[in-house]
């Protein structure tokens, strides 16, 4: 996780961003058992055994989907995305929502890359023990990542679906897993 020259911390920290996020979503797609096991294949990240998607299609959303977000991450856009299931009518049933805080001062980090990589880790871990996802839904679930901008893109702005604000304003039902604090963290939350 060390510094690539020529590259602003702000780009550093949204990659890894990213990066972290991915193999989150892959883990909590994962953790729901929607897919047969084989769509999935054991790998390595940061000293811990996750799951990557092994289904070229799957792999291909989840990747193509935050990389999509990657300038709007950068550039501080993004206040959150999520990972949301659906029943078989379309009625959200369930969300995973992480805060998206990039830092865009090319300042110093507050916390250290090992810092950083260690409450990664650790959100990792907790994710992977948590009750709520080792329960198996007797229900079809369907589901999709969802961003949240802090305000409409100017550019490229058609390629955004604006959502009605109104289906989202229930009060939901939140178990924290973990909290990032820090400078460039994002924070995680169940709901």
């Amino acid at each position: 996780m060390g510094r690539k020259q020529n590259q602003s911390p702000q780009r550093e920290s949204s990659l890894l961003l990213i990066e972290f996020l991915e193999v989150a979503i892959t883990s909590i797609v994962f953790l729901k058992g929607i897919y047969p096991t084989g769509a999935f294949e054991r790998r390595r990240y940061m000293n811990l055994v996750v799951h990557s998607a092994r289904h070229p299609q799957l792999h291909r959303y989840i990747h193509d989907s935050l990389n999509a977000l990657l300038p709007y991450i950068e550039q501080g856009m993004i206040e959150r995305v999520a990972v949301i299931f659906f029943n078989n009518d379309k009625v959200p049933v369930e969300k995973f929502v992480f805060k998206v805080n990039v830092n865009q001062s090319d300042g110093a980090m507050m916390e250290e890359d090992a810092d950083l990589e260690s409450s990664l880790r650790l959100f990792l871990i907790k994710l992977s023990q948590s009750e709520s996802l080792s329960k198996t839904s007797s229900q079809d679930l369907r589901w999709e990542i969802t961003a949240y901008f802090c305000s409409l893109p100017n550019n490229n702005g058609e390629r955004w679906i604006p959502t009605q604000a109104l289906k989202w304003q229930q009060l939901p039902l939140i178990t924290p897993i973990k909290e990032v604090v820090g400078h460039d963290q994002p924070s995680f939350v169940h709901t």
